[in-house]
């Protein structure tokens, strides 16, 4: 139990606003789980909870294996427990968890979300999309951004799992920066493609749309598991291309998509064009950097 004294923190409260003396009572992701032993031999639980405001570890003492037979790493859990401040760090010293009840609370809430404001984004996007002049791939733009259902996918989606851009909204923010960035660079150097550039910056990392699962934790899709999103992005832009695009130019789109994070997945490992060779270096640069401000220089963020 937690002790009488102690306040409760209601449901609604963030781990962001947790301070020591706190009493917690709430639901939270698990994003790891170790059972280890105390210095007496005593078994006891590590672990990480996450919210969508940031993640503290916690400890659980009390009847450790029995507890920790009731919930896994990467599921939501129901817990009770109480703010400290061990070893110049905060943590949280449980008294009871378990796995949260099913579809009690959306797991996605738990999840990190990106800070710009997404409806902002999208105002960006569909402005991107309407500097592409080439009728057929301003066809395919308008087709893919008119579909309601993908752009709520779209604006859903995390770029990586663990690496750059890896929250809620990620995919949205590194595609409008990877298209800024192709913008500018068409205007610098006229003899480049900018409507292959362009649509091929906006799309792609469509793919992504597909390859993850959102829960307690950002997962792999079977299908993002088993075929990755590059060549999701192609089956999908095969699927919505028809009639909108001729192949020459369908082509040139796939090719761009299919070597955006390198010439080695093109037949003989070079470059087909120099827009492919722009869009990749222009996807790096914004990955690098995003990772880099997130997880530090010396950090290799995921693609």
């Amino acid at each position: 139990m937690v002790p009488a004294t102690l306040a409760a923190v209601p449901t609604a409260a963030t781990l962001a606003t947790l301070r020591p003396g706190d009493a917690l009572d709430g639901v939270f992701a698990c994003t790891r789980k170790e059972r280890l032993a105390a210095r007496t031999g005593a078994p006891y639980l590590a672990l990480e909870l996450r919210d969508a405001t940031g993640k503290l570890p916690a400890r659980l003492f009390r009847d450790a294996d029995l507890q920790g037979g009731r919930f896994e790493a990467g599921e939501l859990v129901r817990v009770s427990g109480r703010v400290v401040r061990f070893r110049e760090q905060t943590q949280i010293e449980l008294s009871r968890i378990e796995r949260a009840g099913e579809g009690e609370i959306d797991p996605t809430a738990f999840l990190p979300v990106a800070y710009r404001d997404l409806d902002e984004l999208d105002g960006f996007l569909e402005h991107l999309a309407r500097e592409v002049a080439d009728l057929g791939y301003r066809a395919l733009l308008d087709e893919l951004l008119a579909d309601a259902a993908f752009r709520a996918q779209f604006r859903l989606a995390a770029c990586t799992r663990a690496g750059h851009h890896a929250y809620l909204g990620g995919l949205l923010e590194h595609t409008v920066a990877v298209a800024t960035l192709a913008q500018e660079l068409a205007l610098g150097h006229p003899r480049l493609n900018s409507d292959l550039l362009m649509c091929a910056a906006i799309v792609h990392d469509i793919g992504k749309t597909r390859e993850f699962t959102y829960g307690a934790t950002i997962a792999s899709s079977d299908e993002g598991r088993l075929l990755g999103h590059v060549q999701i992005g192609l089956r999908l832009l095969r699927e919505r291309a028809g009639g909108r695009l001729d192949e020459t130019r369908l082509l040139a789109l796939e090719h761009c998509v299919l070597c955006h994070h390198g010439a080695d997945a093109a037949p003989g490992g070079r470059f087909g064009s120099v827009e492919a060779l722009a869009l990749c270096r222009l996807n790096a640069l914004d990955g690098a950097v995003k990772g880099a401000l997130e997880h530090g220089l010396d950090a290799r963020g995921s693609r």
